[in-house]
């Protein structure tokens, strides 16, 4: 029997405490190499009811399995592909393809225990998709019990084509959309300890000196995931590959297990040819189950040195004297990124580190964490951005001048906060638990910080939405969408539309001779619109800031107030143009009315003045 470590007891304990009070389906976060199969372990020993534990490869299933059977327990296998489908007793481990397809065999008879907890290992995996394999398992056992308890344990709580797969972290800010299907983080353990604290090797990234692949021209699809055909014209018959492979092997000279992470299944092939043919592998998606599970074993067994993949290995793979990963593809987040580094930070006898060489230009920090939203730019980087409100440090994606953040993509805050009703008012998040009285005691319902750093307001009551927002989530008007407001106004003969193509700031004086701010838009063929402010006051410059600084900040929500033009001038770098500018005539002069920023409308090029 194995002994936890203080962190999978503080993930028990914290799961526990959650599902005491909530029957939302709940996630535990453990880096590769962590034990999960442990904690696994220890909440089916504790569980009072029956459990289901599944996973999505039989490898997944086996381990957890035998964990468990550790404490000298007993529980059954429900996997095709470990020959054994007995779903009897109290706890179950199985594959959830084999699941799936027989329903039947976890319909317990109506005076028999109905299943109280389903735990799912590399719960990444479940989509949001109602018809898919796990949600179909879930439907399934909730037909019985309502109040069934779902855990999912992943070191990358991060699906592509997504974004985080759960909502509220118990750190106190929100990660997902408000639909995600796990409702809470219960516990996540940081990579970075994990590795101070010995608990997992270090992973050693050097620069390789060799000719790498340039994906730099590639971009994911909607989905997340790069095209093969794009992949493979980067790679396939690269002069680059001969030259990597034999770096890979020199660079293996005192390591003992290396796996390589390619492209696409041609360039695997190239890239195995090119290995010591007596120790490499192969192993794809279309490999054979039992020939997969030969190569496995010879290469844990270290009967093999190579094991060449794409994208099969990436998790639920356990294989601890690994010490080099060398990676040949580009990764889509910095998740998948982690993941296949994971494979070679498990701690292991004689093991001191863990070499990664990355021939791919990957621009992912192994420690950097996950941004909910795609990367809008190559050259953004996760900021970190304060509330005004709330306090919140949210993450988002953005720029830097040294410490300074200058811009930032982010919409809303992304905090927790309790509502403004009163503690006894408050919606409470579940039922009553009794106090250590006996009194009744009402948990508190966090609710998202409302600031939002970028919003579109109401015209009929002033609430701030999202941009891209088509109603209002106050008062449910609808909202006027950016092409109505541009297409009305090039209906008008007193109005003029600007594609804005630059831009000028400027101290000019106006007609009293005094200084004032001036800003000029341009579109392409030289016509402007101009609007002028002063800061000499402070209710000027509070003006300014209201009507001019709170859109044009490129890091909306930051406390910059300048206090003359001057500053205004030496700090262009941090505001931004609109993408179009609508004015009026009046009298002689165009006075600007509305302005469009974020546009991605129709309207986006050829538009005429008027």
């Amino acid at each position: 029997m194995f002994e936890l470590r203080p962190y999978q007891q503080e993930a028990v304990r914290r799961t526990v405490e959650h599902f005491r009070g909530s029957d939302e389906a709940g996630v535990i976060v453990l880096p590769t190499g962590s034990g999960k199969s442990l904690v696994i372990a220890e909440l089916a020993r504790i569980a009072r009811g029956r459990v289901l534990v599944l996973a999505h490869v039989r490898e997944l299933v086996e381990q957890n399995h035998a964990k468990y059977e550790s404490y000298e327990l007993e529980a059954d296998i429900f996997s095709a592909g470990l020959k054994r489908k007995q779903a009897n007793r109290q706890v179950v481990f199985g594959s959830v393809q084999s699941v799936v397809r027989n329903l039947d065999a976890f319909s317990p008879a109506p005076d028999a225990p109905a299943f109280t907890l389903l735990v799912i290992d590399e719960c990444h995996r479940v989509s949001m998709e109602k018809d898919a394999s796990y949600r179909k398992v879930i439907a399934h056992l909730r037909e019985r019990n309502p109040r069934l308890k779902v855990l999912g344990l992943t070191a990358t709580p991060f699906r592509l084509g997504q974004g985080f797969i759960y909502h509220r972290h118990y750190h106190g800010m929100v990660r997902g959309d408000d639909d995600c299907f796990f409702r809470d983080c219960v516990f996540e353990q940081p990579l970075r300890l994990m590795v101070r604290q010995g608990f997992l090797s270090e992973p050693r990234r050097i620069d390789v000196a060799v000719a790498r692949y340039d994906f730099s021209q590639l971009a994911p699809g909607s989905a997340g995931s790069f095209k093969e055909e794009e992949l493979n014209e980067v790679v396939q018959g690269s002069r680059a590959t001969p030259g990597i492979v034999l770096d890979i092997v020199a660079q293996a000279r005192e390591r003992r297990g290396v796996m390589v992470f390619c492209s696409t299944v041609e360039h695997a092939e190239e890239v195995t040819g090119l290995l010591p043919e007596s120790e490499a592998a192969l192993i794809t998606g279309t490999t054979h189950g039992d020939e997969r599970e030969r190569l496995i074993t010879a290469f844990k067994a270290q009967q093999l040195k190579y094991l060449v993949n794409v994208a099969v290995l990436t998790t639920g793979f356990d294989a601890p004297h690994v010490d080099l990963i060398a990676i040949l593809r580009p990764t889509e987040s910095v998740s998948l990124y982690q993941q296949i580094i994971g494979r070679g930070l498990r701690l292991s006898p004689g093991k001191s580190d863990c070499l990664i060489l990355d021939y791919a230009g990957n621009p992912w920090d192994l420690y950097a964490p996950e941004v909910a939203t795609p990367k809008p730019a190559g050259d953004t980087e996760p900021v970190q951005v304060e509330c005004p409100v709330c306090g919140n440090a949210n993450l988002f994606w953005g720029r830097k001048d040294g410490d300074l953040v200058i811009e930032h993509f982010g919409r809303r805050c992304q905090g927790l906060v309790e509502p403004s009703a009163l503690l006894g008012a408050a919606e409470p998040r579940h039922e009553a638990e009794p106090g250590n009285d006996g009194s009744p005691v009402k948990a508190i319902k966090l609710v998202q910080c409302d600031f939002r750093y970028r919003a579109k307001a109401c015209p009929q009551c002033g609430e701030a939405n999202d941009i891209a927002a088509r109603h209002c989530h106050a008062c449910q008007a609808r909202l006027v969408d950016p092409d109505d407001k541009l297409r009305d106004a090039l209906k008008l003969r007193d109005a003029r539309v600007l594609r804005v193509s630059g831009w000028q700031l400027e101290e000019a004086r106006n007609g009293r001779g005094l200084p004032r701010l001036k800003v000029t838009y341009f579109d392409e063929d030289g016509t402007d619109l101009s609007e002028w402010f002063a800061l000499e006051t402070a209710p000027q410059r509070h003006a300014f800031r209201l009507s001019f600084l709170a859109r044009h900040l490129r890091a909306p929500g930051s406390d910059w107030a300048p206090q003359d033009i001057a500053e205004v001038l030496a700090g262009e770098a941090r505001l931004k143009a609109p993408d179009f500018v609508i004015g009026r005539k009046s009298g002689r002069y165009w006075q600007i009315r509305d302005k469009l920023f974020d546009y991605a409308g129709r309207y986006r090029t050829g538009i005429a003045a008027g």
